[in-house]
C-alpha cells in the first residue's frame, strides 16, 4: 500500500489550496483514506478523512479547527485519488500535511463512524500507509 502527495505550497491568508492524494495497492472499499499535519506542538492531527461506504456513498470526518473550510472529496473516475481542497486560508493552517490509508477490520465502529475513526486515532500505530507530506505554509 503506498500514498503519495501533491499539491501544497504557499498561499496568503484567505487563499485556497488543493492537496491530491493517490494510494495504490488498495480497493476504495477497504480503505479509508485522510489527511493528517503536524502541529507547531509536534502533535500530528487528523484533518478529514473519507471512508467509502458504497457506490455513491462516502462519509467524510473534519477537525473542527478546518470544520466549514476544508472538503475532502473522491475522484469520481479512480475512487483512490482524495482532494482536500482547503479555503479561507489561515497561518495556522500551516504545516507538513501528509495522507493516510487505513484498512477497516471486522469488529471496528459502524462504516459510518470509521473516518472519524481514523482521523481521531493515535498516528502512532493502525496505519498501512503514510506519505511523504506536502507542506503547507500560509503568509499574513
Amino acid at each position: 500500500v503506498q500514498v503519495v502527495e501533491s499539491g501544497g505550497g504557499l498561499a496568503q491568508a484567505g487563499g485556497s489550496l488543493t492537496l491530491s492524494c493517490t494510494a495504490s495497492g488498495v480497493r476504495s472499499d477497504e480503505y479509508t483514506l485522510g489527511w493528517f499535519r503536524d502541529l507547531p506542538d509536534n502533535r500530528r492531527e487528523g484533518v478529514s478523512c473519507i471512508t467509502r461506504a458504497d457506490i455513491s456513498t462516502d462519509y467524510r470526518y473534519y477537525a473542527d479547527r478546518i470544520k466549514d473550510r476544508f472538503t475532502i472529496s473522491r475522484d469520481i473516475a479512480t475512487k483512490n485519488t482524495v482532494y482536500l481542497q482547503m479555503n479561507s486560508l489561515k497561518p495556522e493552517d500551516t504545516a507538513m500535511y501528509y495522507c493516510v490509508a487505513v484498512q477497516r477490520k471486522d469488529g471496528s465502529v459502524p462504516i459510518y463512524q470509521e473516518a472519524q475513526r481514523v482521523c481521531q486515532q493515535s498516528p502512532s500505530t493502525g496505519f498501512d500507509a503514510w506519505g511523504q507530506g506536502t507542506q503547507v505554509t500560509v503568509s499574513t
